[in-house]
């Protein structure tokens, strides 16, 4: 049985495969536990996979997943949770900068304290300030404060999983980085723990400061899905409610102005603002009617529960008999 899977993504890190191999083997050999390593190749334009072909060849323990084209990370991190075997699951880059020595220390940190997911912090990260550092910084100082789920680095991708949080996860986008906090709905323990950091030692980054906006956008979906997926009406009529209050009144106030004191309102801005806002308060809150009836249809019809069970205890035996 194998105890854990190691899942990495790689894209044009031909160059330090053969490190890489190295020093996950130094590392996880030793550390005496059946493990996995399963590589993603991620639309590699060099020659990753024919390396990682040879790595495979060598060493059983590798499986290699090669992608038609560069579908992303997230999808590579899907791809391998599909195909992880173990009882734990560890993500890491392909790129040297996360240490293989900090895996067995996290694993034994979650079975220690009874966690699901323990997190990597680079607490001394080697990367630029302006391009990298800062942005991550702004990044987890949002995310943390929009989830609830206070992470001082959402960026490292070394983790290590409970195989039973994230095989049942639906992931896309860049949702990768928002792991803990979308598995906080199922109510896991979570804890974050200092992990190395080192600099590049070859190639150059696949990110740069322009990925901060699809982060934020996929924020945006984190959030209403942690918050409003199962009771939508909630966010789209209360932004409807607060529309279409003011806007009745404004219209209330012109009627009677109308009726009773017999002025023109038809010249009146006054008079749009509130059909404007009485309009799109009604849509909103229709919205949120017909998007309850699609949340609803998408929890029977796939039968997907409201709740997750941690665990059950019971005595089992005979009912006593009278």
């Amino acid at each position: 049985m194998i105890e854990l899977s190691v899942i990495i993504p790689v894209k044009n890190e031909a160059l330090g495969l053969d490190e890489l191999h190295r020093e996950i083997t130094a590392t996880l050999e030793p550390w005496g536990r059946p493990y996995e390593v399963i590589v993603v190749d991620d639309g590699s334009t060099d020659n990753s996979f024919e390396v990682l072909s040879r790595i495979q060849a060598a060493d059983p323990r590798w499986r290699i997943i090669r992608f038609r084209r560069n579908f992303g990370q997230t999808a590579a991190f899907s791809a391998g949770f599909a195909q992880a075997r173990g009882r734990f699951i560890a993500t890491s880059d392909g790129d040297l900068q996360n240490d293989p020595r900090d895996i067995p220390a996290m694993v034994e940190r979650l079975e220690a304290d009874d966690l699901d997911i323990v997190c990597g912090w680079r607490r001394n990260r080697q990367d630029a300030l302006v391009s990298r550092l800062l942005p991550s910084k702004i990044a987890n100082r949002l995310i943390s404060w929009a989830t609830g789920v206070r992470l001082h680095d959402y960026g490292c991708s070394l983790k290590i999983f409970r195989s039973e949080v994230v095989k049942p996860l639906k992931l896309y986008g860049e949702m990768h980085r928002f792991i803990p906090a979308i598995a906080s709905e199922q109510g896991v323990k979570i804890a974050e723990v200092v992990v190395n950091h080192r600099a590049r030692r070859h190639g150059s980054s696949k990110y740069g400061i322009s990925r901060t906006t699809r982060v934020i956008l996929d924020l945006l979906t984190v959030k209403f899905l942690l918050s409003y997926s199962t009771r939508p009406v909630q966010i789209f009529g209360l932004i409807g409610l607060t529309m279409l209050t003011p806007g009745t009144i404004v219209l209330a106030y012109l009627a009677f102005v109308k009726m009773f004191a017999g002025e023109s309102i038809g010249n009146r801005p006054l008079l749009l603002l509130g059909i404007l806002l009485v309009f799109t308060g009604v849509q909103l809150i229709t919205l949120g009617l017909l998007a309850e009836l699609q949340a609803r249809t998408y929890h029977e019809s796939q039968d997907k529960p409201t709740y997750v069970i941690r665990e059950i205890r019971e005595s089992r035996g005979e009912p006593n008999q009278t």
